[in-house]
């Protein structure tokens, strides 16, 4: 288990390296002067070269990359060529609302997708059955920016129970973490049903069948326990995606996070907190994908011993 750890933490460094370089890069990619599209065409070259030199722009690349390195490890990620705040501050003040939404969202569709897709696979070419793979259909083809508005004129316009936007409590949270867990709910319900109906044509659940096991206990306690490894997976590549996909519901919602920091800074030109952000949002799903690896592996020796 030691050598799988250390194998997949270095992976991670590698990988994490790579991101860091190429968020990096991004603010040199920017097609044409960077400095000039934050400015705008009315700037003077004085402000031009005095931001310039404010960014570092004006040295060579690679001691760029060392200083911005050297920053990074120390926590210092600039401040807003808009507010003048630390980015790292404002980082602070927004993630947990998006890490709240992502989780609720996770909720969502683990408490959609479980009962569907297990109902789906008990009930196979029957009308539960088709019932559960209809909802996953229809979860996967509608656009968050679809679905986001019609539940607000549904439940807050209409009937009037929920908030339309903002996070004043825990009813905001309803509306948009079912937007965002619906197409994951959907996703998961086939991927339960599939594992699940691979899992139970297997020889042990025959023979938990023929020892007079209730069905039961058989579905939970030896079904749903060796199918859990491939749905724990795509959990951890899904809120991986959650936590980078919250964009969209949280501008609809009008929702405190990473998503709508992000777009509020490109509209104000605001380069150094839109590479911060996607430097934030990068890590936070290498490193979830990385725990869900090291998961699989603590839950299945097969994958420690291949390493």
């Amino acid at each position: 288990m030691l050598s799988f750890l250390l194998s997949r933490l270095l992976s991670t460094l590698i990988v994490i390296l790579g991101v860091v370089t190429l968020v990096f890069l991004l603010i040199h990619l920017v097609p044409g002067d960077p400095v000039q599209a934050m400015l705008g065409e009315t700037a003077t070259p004085t402000d031009l070269e005095a931001l310039r030199q404010a960014l570092g722009l004006n040295e060579p690349l690679l001691t760029q990359w060392f200083t911005y390195m050297q920053n990074l490890l120390q926590g210092d990620l600039g401040h807003s060529l808009y507010s003048k705040e630390p980015i790292f501050d404002m980082l602070l003040e927004r993630f947990p609302a998006t890490l709240e939404l992502a989780t609720a969202g996770l909720l969502v569709a683990i408490l959609l997708a479980l009962p569907l897709g297990s109902i789906a696979a008990l009930r196979k070419d029957t009308v539960w059955d088709n019932s559960a793979m209809v909802f996953s259909l229809l979860g996967v083809s509608i656009p968050n920016f679809w679905l986001g508005p019609m539940l607000i004129l549904l439940f807050s316009l209409m009937l009037g129970w929920l908030p339309v936007s903002g996070r004043e409590n825990i009813l905001s949270l309803i509306l948009p973490a079912i937007t965002l867990g619906t197409a994951l709910a959907a996703i998961l319900a086939r991927m339960i049903r599939a594992t699940l109906l691979e899992v139970l044509s297997e020889d042990y659940i025959r023979t938990a069948r023929a020892k007079g096991l209730r069905e039961s206990a058989i579905v939970i306690h030896h079904a749903l326990r060796n199918a859990s490894l491939p749905i724990i997976t795509i959990l951890g590549l899904q809120l991986g995606t959650l936590l980078g996909g919250a964009v969209i519901t949280e501008i609809i919602f009008a929702w405190p996070g990473i998503g709508q920091l992000t777009i509020e800074s490109i509209q104000r030109r605001d380069y150094p907190v839109v590479q911060a952000c996607i430097l934030l949002i990068s890590l936070s799903y290498v490193l979830v994908n990385t725990f869900t690896d090291i998961l699989y592996g603590w839950l299945d020796p097969r994958v420690r011993y291949s390493v």
